[in-house]
């Protein structure tokens, strides 16, 4: 058995006979366990109406992986009304063709996007000792192809939110939106977007694709009410009931995955993603997911 999977069967207290049929479980099994989560948050200004939010995150695409791209393809049976991507598509150099033939179904519908390093550069070998003791890995010298996938999205009407402010109307709600690109390699320049979001806006997103604390500080000073993230993967190999190992960015364990108040009137939902990289090609306690945010109205304040 491999030196870099021991780790991970210590964590889950697993031995080594039951950990090997463990791990063909999490690859063969989990990590193709797709499934979609449906939460109301109220964020809308008072007056708003609804906007259902469909968050995808973590891809990490390969060209053979056909479930997936079917599966993906399918989401757009959820009729949202904006689709919002935050990176992580690319899982090898050759995925661009696979991960467009994912989104195609829902290139057609308002969507909002920012990329991770996984978007940039190629996945490296995963060394366990190190991923769970949740120090940052170095990127890759591959590069890789993002500039063509950056540009079907933008030809297809979806708009990159990369270190910038943009304001529009989808569904009948004002929305602002302000992005970064990603965090956890040092790549964002939030002063680029900084400053409150448009005084009419009925929401406030902002988007980040790894959720560092600094950045989510940052969007909830200026009156951002929702920040969307991924870089999780949920914590990827979890103990039993979905308890992360690591995190792999600054934030605690406890908002891993899932909806959190990040302040009184910050919300932040962090995506578990689609998938992996094929270096670490299992899920535990952890299956992949995307979300369908259901916005509603928040309360008026009470005079």
């Amino acid at each position: 058995m491999s030196k870099f999977l021991r780790p991970v069967l210590a964590a889950t207290g697993l031995s080594a006979a039951s950990g090997a049929a463990a791990l063909a479980y999490a690859h063969y099994v989990e990590l193709n366990a797709f499934r979609v989560h449906h939460i109301q948050l109220p964020v809308l200004r008072p007056g708003a109406g609804t906007l259902k939010v469909l968050h995808i995150s973590d891809l990490h695409m390969l060209p053979e992986q056909r479930a997936k791209q079917a599966w993906v393809a399918g989401l757009s049976a959820l009729k949202p009304d904006l689709v919002v991507n935050t990176g992580d598509n690319l899982g090898d150099s050759k995925a661009v063709p696979a991960v467009l033939r994912a989104l195609d179904p829902l290139l057609h519908v308002p969507g909002l996007f920012c990329f991770g390093t996984n978007d940039y550069f190629g996945p490296r070998p995963v060394n366990w000792l190190k991923y769970l003791t949740g120090k940052k890995r170095k990127v890759s010298d591959e590069k890789l192809p993002w500039e063509g996938m950056r540009a079907a999205f933008i030809e297809h009407g979806w708009q990159d939110a990369t270190h910038q402010r943009l304001n529009f109307k989808v569904a009948g709600v004002n929305v602002s939106v302000a992005g970064v690109d990603d965090p956890h390699h040092d790549l964002d320049d939030y002063d680029q977007i900084a400053g409150q979001p448009h005084p009419d806006t009925d929401l406030a997103i902002g988007l980040t694709h790894s959720p560092e604390p600094r950045v989510l500080d940052r969007f909830a000073e200026d009156g951002y009410n929702l920040v969307l993230a991924g870089h999780t993967h949920g914590g990827q190999v979890c103990l039993p009931g979905g308890k992360a190992i690591v995190t792999n960015c600054g934030i605690d364990r406890s908002r891993v995955a899932g909806v959190s108040r990040w302040t009184e009137r910050t919300w932040l939902h962090v995506s578990n993603g689609l998938g992996t990289s094929k270096y670490a090609a299992i899920r535990f306690f952890c299956p992949p997911s995307a979300t369908m945010l259901h916005l509603v109205e928040r309360e008026a304040p009470q005079n």
